[in-house]
């Protein structure tokens, strides 16, 4: 399931192989945003070309729409998509999180009303694993709560007690999943060394396939969430993935792959393209000042002949790409997300070579 093979020597980052229904995956990765069963813009063999090993959807919004029974009918999500390679299925704490004036949690898991035609549901942990094994997803998430960095420590505390209860009976419900289906734990304790370090012992007690670490993403600084990495990590198992849920910048992929990390996800490349933000590369090193972020929509760019990057779009100009945002042509959007989830995905690749060579 998971190969480590190799620890650099200069940090704690770590390249490995994971094994999954639907390939293997080396690490460390990262995995292009499909929340409804599509990356916005992309089709599925573009994202295969651009070197995309495994993509992330979401329990929540595909419980809701397709919904189940389509999913049944197609046989699961890959299918459905058209999409061969891994999948990883988010189990809908996030939303649990952000949706807080729709929802209620309960001990008996999350009821919520549902943002498209308002009727209720009650989300177990149970249910979200009966879910996933019907969407067919590679690596399954637990159902947790997700604290708000501004969360007192008592609220936090909170979620971690109910996010283990949860665990231990997505544990006990685990043979809703498909065979081979992996299960990840999602270790909780927002900025609290004591309740993060409470929250890894509980899920490795219980045993899970692979550790996430959540709620880094949800409003802490960046130095944060670095301190809480170099305390956490080492006390991670070494034989299991790690995976740093919704991060991040291509700074904080970096620094997280030295604190040992080897997952992760972020909606920034495809959220940034369809507001004209491209990340631009500088040079094939990690160091600072590797890359560039510019506005294309920016009237600098009119006459600009460059080519959008020097890779798989050097045959457009960034000219006409400014004209593509400025006439709202969806083309726009297409070309700005070919690009940033190129330069994410090579910055992957980058970074392992770099740790092979002993570089990080």
């Amino acid at each position: 399931m998971f190969k480590l093979l190799k620890n650099s020597l200069k940090s704690r980052a770590r390249l490995a192989v994971l094994t999954t229904i639907h390939g293997r995956i080396k690490t460390p990765f990262f995995m292009p945003i499909a929340t409804k069963g599509a990356v916005k813009n992309l089709f599925p063999d573009e994202l295969e070309s651009l070197g995309a090993s495994i993509i992330l959807s979401n329990t929540y919004h595909l419980y809701l729409q397709p919904g189940l029974t389509v999913l049944k009918k197609h046989g699961g999500l890959h299918r459905l998509m058209g999409w061969s390679g891994p999948i990883l299925t988010d189990s809908g704490g996030f939303q649990v999180f952000s949706l807080s004036n729709i929802r209620k949690i309960v001990p008996q898991g999350v009821e919520f009303r549902s943002h498209i035609d308002g009727s209720k549901h009650l989300l177990t942990p149970k249910k979200i694993l009966e879910i996933q094994s019907v969407i067919g997803s590679d690596i399954v998430m637990i159902l947790d709560i997700c604290p708000s960095a501004k969360d007192n420590k008592k609220k936090v505390a909170e979620a971690v007690t109910i996010t283990t209860n949860w665990a231990r009976q997505a544990k006990r419900a685990n043979n809703k999943l498909k065979r081979g289906q992996l299960m990840f734990g999602i270790v909780q304790g927002g900025v609290y060394r004591d309740l993060r370090l409470k929250s890894l012992a509980e899920l490795i007690e219980i045993g899970f396939d692979g550790y996430a670490i959540g709620g880094l993403a949800v409003g802490e600084s960046s130095q944060e969430m670095y301190q809480v990495l170099d305390y956490l990590t080492p006390e991670m198992p070494a034989n299991k993935p790690r995976y740093l849920m919704g991060v991040g910048t291509p700074e904080n992929i970096i620094e997280a792959v030295k604190r040992g990390v080897d997952m992760f996800d972020c909606v920034i490349p495809t959220r940034e393209a369809r507001h004209g933000r491209l990340y631009i590369r500088k040079n094939k090193g990690l160091e600072d000042g590797f890359y560039q972020t510019v506005n294309i929509t920016n009237a600098k760019f009119k006459n600009d002949t460059k080519p959008i990057n020097d890779s798989n779009l050097k045959d457009y100009s960034r000219a006409y790409l400014h004209h593509l945002f400025k006439t709202k042509e969806p083309l726009a959007l297409r070309l700005a997300t070919l690009n940033n989830l190129h330069f994410y995905l090579t910055l992957m690749s980058d970074i392992r070579q770099a740790i092979k060579n002993k570089k990080l």
